[in-house]
């Protein structure tokens, strides 16, 4: 268990040999944190502490702005949705689910991951020697270093100018029924 003091954006996890999948975990503004997940040219964004998602293709480099209420899914990755949890895996053997209720997230790898990825969530080897490496490949034991070394950005704490998805009338809806304060159904 690692308390990360810091506010940046930090590498969990990365498949280094085949680039199956990465997942940061990236520090938005006041202070809540969102989960980057890059599987097979699509990325989904996911904030636990709002329940919402957004899936990106990189293939047609369109944003997909829909809230994962059903399944959506590409030739290769799958992301389900309900009420209180998110499930994404790929053909790879890559899962990654977040259960908004207790912000609680975990990544499962299948076997032929075995040793090929880093990050904070250390090498997946069985190695309890090595679970600190560093990118550079050596080890450390100062938990600092560590979490320091796997930072993505320049921990700028800069607010990110994202376009804004467009509201359907859907989602008009649903905040009636489920977001207003005054709605009995909240």
């Amino acid at each position: 268990i690692y308390d990360l003091a810091s506010k940046c954006s930090v590498l969990l996890a990365k498949d280094f040999v085949h680039n199956a999948f990465t997942v940061i975990l990236n520090e938005e503004t006041s202070n809540s944190r969102s989960l980057y997940v890059e599987m097979n040219q699509t990325v989904i964004s996911i904030y636990p502490r709002l329940k919402i998602s957004k899936m990106y293709n990189f293939s047609s480099m369109e944003e997909n702005c829909q809230i994962l209420d059903k399944s959506l899914e590409n030739n290769t990755t799958n992301a389900r949705r309900e009420t209180n949890k998110i499930e994404i895996s790929n053909e790879k053997g890559v899962t990654l689910s977040c259960d908004f209720r207790y912000d609680f997230c975990t990544v499962t790898l299948a076997g032929w991951h075995h040793g090929i990825s880093a990050g904070l969530f250390g090498t997946n080897d069985n190695e309890a020697g090595n679970e600190w490496t560093l990118p550079n490949g050596s080890i450390t034991d100062n938990v600092q270093e560590f979490t320091q070394s796997w930072q993505v950005n320049k921990c700028s704490l800069v607010p990110k100018k994202e376009k804004p998805c467009p509201i359907t009338a859907k989602q008009i809806i649903c905040n009636v029924f489920f977001e207003e304060s005054h709605s009995l159904l909240r």
